[in-house]
């Protein structure tokens, strides 16, 4: 199944026998929230849920500033939401992916069969909206965790050596130039630089081709089967990697906790500079 669904088969699909339930999860890092431009237009039926506080999480220096959410409270969440075990989830945010991606993998891991991302995000919908709060009815989503598999910072150090361990925040934040948000610059060792921006073309709010983002990666050294980790900051924009990942036809293991858990710990070693070779 694909992990991606464009406007026009998510307009076919709301029109449909089985319409799926919407998920809106605007968000920005360090931006303004995103429910007030919910409230002012949204996708009809389209129930918001909030990054920071539905889909992470209390932040933490031994589990980073996204954290996964508590499975139980994360189910309690998507059942007010109106997300049920037999019917197709769709998620998106205003068009940058990475907050739509997380609640996708979020929903994946907690063992939801049939969640997809609409590509490009509300910047692609030319469809209807409305505005005000929807009242979903009750769903009854259980959630399972382990439906995709994460890394702790031990396992990710290990696949950094054994495996390929994408890092995918901006290349001067890996090379430890610059560290606008966590107290610490640099890398986990053996991580190699892959910024998730790179994931869509300049400009545009879609993913890449499977082609293109196959061969993106594998000049990377990931291909079908290899054994494949993503982190970065916080587990957010790692998320949007995962799925490009996908996309591409690679599984991948994500950090949750990722440099912003890592770097909390002294103990932890430190990279700086390009990756070898």
């Amino acid at each position: 199944m694909s992990v991606l669904i464009t406007a026009p088969e998510l307009a076919a699909a709301l029109t449909g026998p089985r319409p799926p339930v919407l998920l809106d999860v605007r968000w920005q890092l360090g931006g303004p929230p995103g429910r007030p431009e919910y409230l002012a237009g949204h996708l009809p039926g389209a129930v918001y849920v909030d990054l920071e506080t539905e889909l992470a999480g209390p932040a933490g220096p031994g589990a980073g500033r996204h954290p996964l959410p508590a499975a139980a409270e994360f189910g309690a969440v998507m059942r007010r939401a109106g997300v049920r075990a037999d019917r197709p989830v769709v998620v998106h945010d205003g068009g940058q992916g990475w907050a739509a991606a997380r609640a996708w993998w979020l929903l994946r891991w907690a063992g939801h069969p049939d969640v997809r991302v609409l590509d490009g995000g509300l910047a692609v919908w030319d469809g209807p909206l409305e505005t005000g709060d929807p009242e979903p009815t009750e769903g009854d989503f259980t959630p399972r965790p382990g439906g995709m598999p994460a890394l702790t910072a031990d396992e990710a150090a290990s696949l950094a050596r054994t495996g390929v361990l994408l890092d995918a925040r901006a290349g001067e934040r890996y090379r430890g130039e610059v560290e606008p948000i966590d107290p610490v610059a640099g890398h986990i060792p053996g991580a190699l630089s892959a910024p998730t921006t790179e994931n869509v073309a300049e400009g545009a709010t879609t993913l890449r081709p499977a082609a293109e983002l196959a061969d993106r990666f594998a000049r990377l050294g990931v291909t079908p089967g290899t054994a494949t980790g993503v982190y970065c900051g916080s587990g957010v924009s790692a998320a949007h990697q995962v799925l490009a990942l996908a996309v591409a036809g690679v599984d991948a293991a994500l950090y949750p906790g990722s440099w912003s858990a890592w770097c909390a710990d002294p103990a932890r070693p430190v990279a700086t500079g390009p990756a070898p070779g």
